[in-house]
């Protein structure tokens, strides 16, 4: 049996953000908003993914790496519009879920539930504290759906359907064939003057057609309309992503002032100190130790390896088996071979570094002359003195050794000593012959 067809709702201007930059391009946990729910159709085996858009949205980086299509709806008319929108690429005989775009932490397990429901329309329903704003899911003595109704206009609902906690959290499925002719029985007279997909369930209820519900936590139906429910949504999903970690055997010692991004990879057996934050696409491997306060950024750190305290790990860098980056270290597009060690107040740009190299405090490569970044190679069991600078382009032999407070301009051979530094000189008597001018 082929995955469903997923039609994800992608509309909106989303004013309230108060941004210049489109709400479903906002950031969570290290993806954009609308990438969310693709990817938990894409996990969930979706046989085609149509992404609803106005026209001209340039939504199409933020989805790049999946296998999406674009309908366009050319005015904001309404959810039942948008749906229609996509009309061209829905099968009759196919299996429809549609989800919102700003609903991003809808998770594939539950697209499958909906995709294997045999109902002519499927429901998500979810029961909230608060439920000020949402269309309540009116039932019937025997539990079944009457109608849904909304409540953004005062009057729309009664006292007694206001005090109903059940909602509907926007998240359907459907027969697509089912579908398809009632979206041409909606129409749009509301307040409004738009199209809603709610309307689709009353017209099927009034066909005789089945409609079934499937009850979500509300965290899988929390929608992102401003920056503080953005807050509360990537709280969430933090939680989803560092409880996912920590039952694959990784330590994370403070969770709530940790921060990892969806796509990060922790092998077993990993320690993850307090205040540190993993984005990106970082992959750590087992038995390392990473913070506290650390930061790493597009890294690869293979197992056994330390990082921090107060480390910053930047793009491209690649810590091998047992390397080491101690307190107060930068490195940057370098790869530290095995076993190498940058111990502490040192930066590391543009640079390879050998195995079983250690390179001394305050150890800096210079590796931008002011018009362009040139690279600095450094060999296996490199000895470097403290505060020694490399300016690159320079190569460093295996089994060298540097001078404390070298700036070292040229090549060193393998096994020699690379002093650069001026000669030390003392002038006696100096503070007495300065205060006597």
């Amino acid at each position: 049996m082929s995955g469903p067809t997923v039609v994800i709702l992608a509309g909106g201007s989303g004013t309230r953000m108060r941004s210049a930059t489109p709400k479903l391009a906002h950031d969570l946990c290290g993806r954009p908003l609308l990438a969310w729910p693709v990817a938990a159709a894409t996990e969930a085996g979706a046989s085609r993914i149509v992404v609803v858009v106005p026209p001209d949205a340039g939504f199409a980086p933020l989805l790049a790496g999946f296998d999406v299509e674009f309908a366009i709806q050319p005015e904001p008319r309404g959810t039942a519009d948008a749906v229609a929108s996509a009309a061209p690429s829905i099968d009759r005989d196919a299996r429809v879920v549609v989800l919102s775009g700003d609903v991003p932490l809808v998770g594939a397990e539950l697209i499958g539930e909906l995709a294997a429901a045999t109902a002519e329309a499927t429901m998500v329903t979810t029961v909230l504290e608060d439920p000020a704003g949402y269309g309540r899911v009116v039932r019937d003595a025997a539990g079944a759906v009457v109608r849904v109704v909304e409540t953004k206009v005062a009057g729309d609902a009664s006292e007694e359907e206001l005090s109903i906690r059940e909602v509907n959290a926007g998240i359907y499925a459907f027969a697509g064939g089912a579908l398809l002719d009632a979206l041409e029985e909606v129409g749009s007279d509301n307040a409004q003057g738009e199209r809603y997909l709610p309307d689709v369930i009353a017209v099927m209820i009034a066909r005789g057609l089945s409609v079934t519900t499937v009850e979500a936590g509300a965290e899988a139906a929390s929608g992102v309309n401003d920056r503080a429910e953005l807050a509360t949504v990537a709280a969430a999903a933090q939680h989803q992503i560092q409880h996912r970690h920590m039952l694959a055997g990784v330590t994370i010692v403070q969770p709530a002032t940790t921060s990892i991004d969806v796509g990060v990879a922790i092998g077993a057996d990993t320690v993850i100190e307090p205040c540190t934050q993993l984005r990106g696409a970082t992959a750590i491997g087992s038995e390392c130790r990473v913070g506290p306060h650390a930061v790493l950024v597009d890294v690869s750190v293979a197992d056994g390896a330390s990082v921090g305290p107060f480390t910053y790990l930047r793009p491209g860098t690649v810590l091998e088996e047992g390397a080491k980056a101690g307190t107060f270290v930068e490195i940057k597009n370098s790869r530290i071979g095995a076993g190498a060690k940058v111990p502490h107040l040192s930066y590391v740009g543009d640079a390879d570094v050998g195995e079983q190299t250690n390179l001394g405090a305050g150890t800096i490569t210079a590796n931008y002359d002011g018009k362009s970044k040139h690279r600095t190679t450094i060999g296996a069991r490199v000895h470097g003195g403290v505060d020694t600078s490399f300016v690159a382009p320079v190569t460093v032999g295996d089994d060298a050794w540097t001078a404390a407070g070298s700036v070292v301009t040229g090549d060193v051979p393998p096994g020699a000593l690379a002093i650069a530094r001026a000669r030390q000189r003392i002038v006696e008597r100096y503070a007495e012959r300065r205060e006597n001018g």
